[in-house]
């Protein structure tokens, strides 16, 4: 059709096989070849490659700063468990001294002890008697005893006590610790230390008894001069509880009563 005067000339038809180039995408221009659409940056960092300002980066991922919490944690704990492991120690010397204190100590001489258990173990019979005995030794380490025994949980007896009794004690595993009358205070106060507050032991005074102090459990005896001697310890820990002929006999319940 002929083109009318007046109007422009209509557009050219396209050409067989091509359509109207693609519109290119928002933002971009138009795709260069070779070339994809560049990634997103991760969220929360800047350029990607890159961790954020002052972080490590290690293994395309970004490595953060520890924690200050978890340090301050970590140096408490270590210090709390050095004081407890200072405590431990405090209280396993204390408890040693004590120990050793209470059980007198066991480094002294005890080359003088008489043995009545082979020396005379015939005036060793656990026989229970109601009238008083006559003893070999002076005081009595064993024999022939009365029914009932003197308390022996740590008692401190400041007058005589009957011999029947205190060897009833002796055959339960006590120390009976014995001094002669007039013996300096200070001297019967350090026998009373090693006495008041432990079990299977008693102490009490002797008239008659030739040396200063002596010491007796079943079958054994050591006399002394000396209050500070370190064998006075030495026979706590040696004859206390382990010389009894009843074993596992109690020091509790019994009398109390002096002369």
């Amino acid at each position: 059709m002929p083109t009318q005067p007046g109007y422009p000339a209509p557009p050219a038809p396209p050409q067989p096989g091509y359509g109207p180039p693609p519109a290119p995408p928002q933002g971009y221009g138009p795709p260069q070849p070779g070339y994809a659409q560049p990634p997103a940056p991760a969220p929360g960092y800047g350029q990607p490659g890159y961790g954020q300002p002052g972080y490590p980066y290690q293994g395309g991922q970004p490595v953060p700063p520890a924690q200050p919490a978890r340090r301050t944690g970590l140096i408490i704990g270590i210090v709390a468990g050095g004081v407890a492991l200072v405590l431990l120690l405090v209280c396993g010397i204390g408890g040693f001294i004590w120990y050793r204190q209470s059980n007198g100590g066991g480094d002294g001489d005890l080359s003088a002890v008489v043995n009545y258990r082979e020396t005379n173990p015939d005036a060793l019979s656990a026989t229970h008697v109601d009238a008083p005995v006559s003893y070999p030794m002076t005081p009595p380490a064993g024999g022939p005893h009365f029914p009932a025994w003197q308390n022996c949980n740590g008692d401190v007896y400041t007058a005589p006590i009957e011999d029947g009794n205190a060897v009833h004690s002796l055959e339960h595993g006590a120390v009976w610790i014995t001094y002669r009358p007039g013996l300096p205070a200070a001297d019967v106060g350090k026998l009373s230390t090693r006495v008041r507050g432990l079990s299977h032991m008693m102490l009490s005074p002797y008239p008659g008894q030739s040396t200063p102090i002596s010491l007796q459990a079943w079958g054994y005896q050591l006399t002394l001069d000396d209050a500070d001697d370190e064998a006075i310890g030495a026979f706590i820990t040696a004859y206390r509880v382990t010389a009894a002929i009843e074993p596992g006999a109690p020091c509790g319940g019994g009398i109390t009563t002096t002369r």
